[in-house]
């Protein structure tokens, strides 16, 4: 299988669930101004949408959409508990709100489009957030196993600092990002994607580019 990503982009939930799983997982890197694929392929034949992630088969079928890439991949693992069990739902369910309430409107925050209304669509998220911190009672989003709405969780909430949200004012969020963190195949999943630590506490990961452009520095992630 050949997964089609950016580093440190939504594409790196399917990645940390193939590493969870054991998969095997061809990483495709596509370059975000010229949507060409590091094969050499036109992304746009790939995925008409243009944007990551997209899971080609050993068949050639290609699925996209981050929520449903990863319920194909860990179908009829413990990363997704089976049909029937009403922890199934409440992981679908955690996937439509991490996309709706807080990947869409983070994205935005990168975009300078938008930036008259940055600050309104910062206070929507921290209102998630909030919500969301409370909802905690255990280590993960749906109790004691880790899922893949936590991987997706995850990897969204990596993004807070480059769009000025500071989780440490939600202690269970801030929490949660470490105790993930920590999970050998998602560092390996990290490293994989070059990606490395940059603030003191070592819970989030970024592209060595950004790191430049922002002035931080850090180290490589080892797994």
């Amino acid at each position: 299988m050949k997964l089609y990503m950016h580093a440190a982009a939504c594409s790196l939930s399917p990645h940390i669930i193939c590493r969870e799983l054991g998969l095997d997982i061809e990483l495709v890197q596509v370059d975000r101004k010229t949507h060409r694929t590091s094969d050499g392929e036109d992304y746009f034949a790939i995925n008409g949408n243009g944007y990551v992630p997209a899971l080609m088969l050993d068949d050639g079928k290609v699925l996209t959409e981050g929520p449903a890439i990863v319920q194909f991949l860990a179908e009829g693992s413990a990363l997704l508990p089976e049909v029937g069990d009403i922890r199934r739902n409440e992981v679908q369910s955690y996937l439509n709100f991490i996309t709706a309430e807080l990947h869409k409107p983070m994205v935005l925050l990168f975009n300078p489009i938008y930036a008259s209304v940055h600050e309104e669509i910062r206070a929507l998220i921290s209102k998630r957030l909030a919500w969301l911190n409370d909802r905690f009672s255990a280590p993960y989003l749906t109790g004691d196993a880790f899922t893949v709405a936590d991987a997706y969780l995850f990897v969204c909430l990596n993004w807070s600092p480059w769009i000025d949200i500071d989780l440490k004012q939600w202690p269970d969020l801030h929490g949660f990002m470490a105790r993930v963190a920590a999970r050998p195949k998602v560092r390996e999943a990290l490293q994989a994607e070059d990606l490395q630590a940059f603030d003191a506490d070592g819970v989030y990961f970024a592209p060595q580019a950004y790191l430049a452009s922002a002035g931080r520095v850090g180290e490589p992630v080892r797994p």
